[in-house]
């Protein structure tokens, strides 16, 4: 599986302990992957670049099975249920585009201090850190 697909035997191991893939032994003791495993394999590796945190493959791979090969309609499933957890974070990536560029384009240089986006500071009493984007 790591010439297969690139990933190393740790990142692997630590897969199986997330649950994310399974693997038997053979009586060697050698972890052998099904080949249905190369997938999820893929898929984590994509969602590594993509900055998608494993919590999110997990629930993506919620119900998938690990012993046999999912059909198409566990993969449509899946993926459907990944769709919206992306769409979400599009939406949120947009909204931070859309607050930075309006911050910037005021020229005052101070997110605490802009008044079109937090006039006289009235989002301090919601608490510290990133308020408009929750």
């Amino acid at each position: 599986m790591v010439r297969r697909t690139g990933v190393a035997a740790s990142a692997l191991r630590f897969y199986e302990e997330l649950e994310l893939i399974a693997a038997v032994r053979t009586a060697g003791n050698q972890r052998r992957y099904a080949r249905h495993m190369i997938r999820r394999v893929s898929l984590i590796s994509v969602a590594k670049r993509l900055g998608i945190p494993l919590s999110d493959v997990q629930d993506a791979f919620a119900d998938l099975p690990r012993d046999a090969t999912p059909s198409q309609e566990d993969w449509q499933r899946a993926s459907g249920r990944w769709k919206r957890t992306l769409e979400e974070q599009r939406r949120g990536i947009e909204r931070l585009e859309e607050e930075l560029m309006g911050c910037i384009g005021c020229g005052c240089l101070s997110m605490k201090a802009c008044g079109l986006l937090n006039p006289d500071d009235a989002l301090a009493g919601g608490g510290s850190g990133p308020r408009r984007l929750d």
